[in-house]
């Protein structure tokens, strides 16, 4: 597929996805012979990590080191075990962190919800006191 689907279909923009593979994280398999980026679908599942990475903070760094971590345990063919074990320890790290990452995120979450509700009680309030 072009850029311009990978882009509706991952809701990154052209410029991101550029960007992206300018650093290294996730490029087209293929171009085509009037030079147009072809995506396959591995390449839009790696655009979807980092997407989903980019929100909880995770650096440019991480995110190739995680992709490296999933790209090498995929091949697993290769990999001894001991090597297998330290990918998997990484992947284990990985994990945490994100998940530290959306703890921090739901108290933040609930702290914008409980303003926005003492924001609207605060409206209701008010318009009640005005009317006659």
């Amino acid at each position: 597929m072009q850029i311009g689907e990978v882009a509706a279909r991952t809701e990154l923009s052209l410029r991101t996805i550029r960007h992206y593979e300018e650093a290294g994280l996730a490029g087209p398999s293929a171009r085509s012979q009037g030079g147009f980026r072809l995506y396959t679908e591995t390449d839009v599942s790696r655009l979807m990590v980092i997407r989903r990475m980019k929100p909880l903070g995770f650096t440019l760094d991480q995110m190739r080191d995680l992709l490296d971590v999933t790209d090498r345990l995929d091949a697993d063919g290769d990999l001894d075990p001991a090597e297998r074990e330290t990918l998997l320890e990484r992947l284990r790290e990985y994990e945490q962190a994100a998940t530290e990452q959306v703890g921090k995120l739901r108290v933040r979450l609930a702290r914008a919800e409980d303003f926005a509700d003492t924001l609207r009680t605060r409206l209701e309030r008010t318009a009640t006191a005005v009317r006659p």
